[in-house]
């Protein structure tokens, strides 16, 4: 056993200063319940009965508590970091979800754009594929539109609109109108100025009235002159209705160079030049089973087919506009168009068709459902055709 050392000095009551081997130390209390503390830390609390021999005593050493207090420090700064990268985990799991989210409604976004897009592209190639099919159907059927067939028997027979010095329908209304207008006393009295300024308007009716029935009368007789001259056979007269008449204005995007005459008022004699290398297309247009724009190049005898549709059709129309504006029994049909003339090797304008039609044969038709080359070949014609070359240079009809 070794050789221990202890002192107690009493600084102040309830105050105690030990000094032992291993260090000094305070001691701050009464007898039974006071509390030491010693340089190494240590700290002791007793708490007891006095004679009883009964007490409690409880050391810790500060140093340890301390540690402890670093430690539970210490573990709580890694759960909170634990905590904190949890949370910072969990935020970005949300973050990634979000912008998975994000990501996914932009492709469905970008899917619909796209299904939008195709549709409205579908669409559009769909209209350029009708309008193509539409435009073959209308140069292939210039025919079957036609101008209204003027009756110049009915016109030379027909009552004038009215007798020369009565009053003609459109004054008659008018004045029916001026009549019927009698405004009020009260209306008078109070409306004076707009009253005069409307019976001056009913005044200024009936005036332009009477002159739209003069130049009715005037249109009457000039054309029943001009009916009776048709009628004669004049055949300035034919020229003059032609002239007049412009059938064939509309067909300036199908034709050109229009030029008529004749020398027998039974008979009308017209040439045109065709436009194939401008109206006829050379491709074709279709769609895909998916939808697509399919423009092809036509062969050349799809080419050759719709060209000979075409100038057929052409020539049974300016037949038509004929036919409906002169009483003749004939048309002569001449087209012409460029083609390569081997003696000289360079183009120049040649017949290529040249047609008689006769009135009653070829009122006889059915122009929506015929087939324009076919009909043609029903009447006298030359037309030099085939399939893989097309027209080829013809010498008129006589």
């Amino acid at each position: 056993m070794g050789l221990q050392f202890r002192k107690s000095i009493t600084l102040c009551k309830g105050v105690k200063l030990n000094v032992t081997k291993t260090g000094v130390g305070v001691t701050v209390g009464k007898k039974g319940c006071h509390c030491s503390i010693n340089s190494s830390g240590r700290t002791t609390a007793s708490v007891g009965l006095p004679g009883t021999g009964l007490y409690y005593t409880k050391s810790k050493n500060l140093k340890t508590l301390k540690k402890e207090i670093d430690k539970k420090k210490e573990k709580k700064a890694k759960e909170a970091e634990k905590e904190a990268a949890k949370k910072e985990k969990e935020a970005a799991k949300e973050a990634a979800i979000a912008a998975g989210a994000a990501k996914r409604d932009e492709k469905e976004k970008e899917r619909e754009e796209a299904a939008v897009a195709k549709e409205a592209e579908a669409q559009e190639n769909a209209e350029k594929v009708e309008e193509y099919e539409e435009y073959l159907d209308a140069i292939r059927k210039i025919h079957t539109e036609c101008e209204p067939v003027i009756d110049w028997e009915s016109l030379t027979g027909d009552n004038p609109p009215f007798e020369s010095g009565t009053i003609g329908p459109n004054e008659s209304k008018a004045l029916d109108v001026y009549n019927q207008f009698k405004p009020s006393f009260m209306d008078k009295l109070l409306h004076g100025d707009e009253n005069d300024a409307k019976k001056k308007a009913l005044q200024d009716a009936v005036t332009e009235a009477r002159k739209l029935d003069m130049e009715l009368l005037e249109n009457w007789e000039e054309m029943k002159g001009f009916a009776a001259e048709i009628k004669k056979g004049n055949i300035d007269a034919y020229l003059d209705v032609i002239e007049e008449a412009n059938p064939f204005e509309e067909m300036l995007d199908f034709g050109s160079d229009f030029q008529f005459g004749t020398e027998s008022p039974d008979r009308m004699e017209i040439e045109f030049r065709v436009k194939s290398d401008t109206v006829v297309p050379k491709e074709s247009v279709s769609l895909s089973k998916s939808g697509q724009l399919v423009v092809k190049e036509l062969t050349k005898t799809q080419y050759y087919d719709i060209t000979q549709d075409y100038v057929c059709s052409c020539a049974i129309r300016l037949a038509r506009e004929i036919f409906a504006m002169l009483p003749v029994q004939y048309v002569y049909i001449h087209a012409e168009d460029k083609m390569l003339n081997t003696a000289t090797g360079h183009e120049e304008e040649m017949d290529i068709l040249s047609v008689a039609f006769e009135r009653e044969k070829f009122h006889a038709a059915n122009f929506e459902l015929i087939d324009p080359s076919d009909f043609i070949g029903s009447f006298p014609h030359n037309m030099s055709f085939k399939k893989t070359a097309g027209f080829s240079p013809i010498e008129r009809l006589k």
